[in-house]
């Protein structure tokens, strides 16, 4: 699955769909468990400001004259403690845009050698949840709504976990991910 990522390229031209989109960037780290391969995701500290309680990648605004791989490694760091040595970093998803936010997000896929013991950061994060690609694609996991009005209705990702349900641009990474990973047709819109 891995191999058939686009490389990351320091000198893509990015193209966020608002002028004043905020660049952004998040991890998506993978690992064999014991059950194929699994995926890392956050429970977002209910503290913060935007998106708290949500499910998310590990991520954030990229500084200036960071490289979306760079913020990717250092919000991983920063909010579950994943030692940036630990990551071997494969590719990147399609960028997106989200509207609520205004960001722009660059997708960062990596691989780890296993289940990495990881500490989140209270301010941060509420929980670290460790899933197998395997569950997310289980019939009654996920889910499909088209919000908006035709012709410009999109379609919303659900994935509904034991105790938690992933949705908004993390919904739209993991079916992307989940569509390169079972080579699967996508029509998902990059927006």
């Amino acid at each position: 699955m891995l191999g058939v990522l686009p490389p990351v390229d320091a000198h893509r031209t990015r193209t966020p769909a608002f002028e004043d989109s905020r660049p952004s960037a998040v991890l998506i780290a993978l690992y064999d468990g014991p059950h194929g391969a699994e995926v890392v995701l956050t429970k977002r500290s209910k503290r913060l400001s935007n998106h708290r309680g949500e499910i998310s990648f590990p991520g954030g605004r990229m500084d200036e004259n960071e490289s979306p791989v760079e913020t990717a490694l250092r919000e991983a760091h920063e909010e579950v403690g994943l030692d940036p040595d630990l990551v071997t970093v494969c590719g990147e998803l399609g960028h997106l845009n989200t509207l609520v936010s205004r960001s722009y997000i660059v997708p960062v896929v990596a691989r780890l050698e296993g289940r990495p013991t990881l500490r989140p950061s209270p301010a941060e994060v509420d929980r670290v949840l460790f899933v197998p690609l395997a569950d997310l694609v289980r019939a009654d996991t996920h889910r499909e709504e088209r919000w908006g009005k035709p012709p410009d209705d999109f379609p919303i990702h659900f994935f509904e976990l034991d105790d938690e349900t992933v949705w908004g641009a993390t919904g739209r990474m993991l079916y992307q991910l989940l569509c390169l990973a079972f080579l699967l047709p996508t029509t998902i819109t990059i927006w």
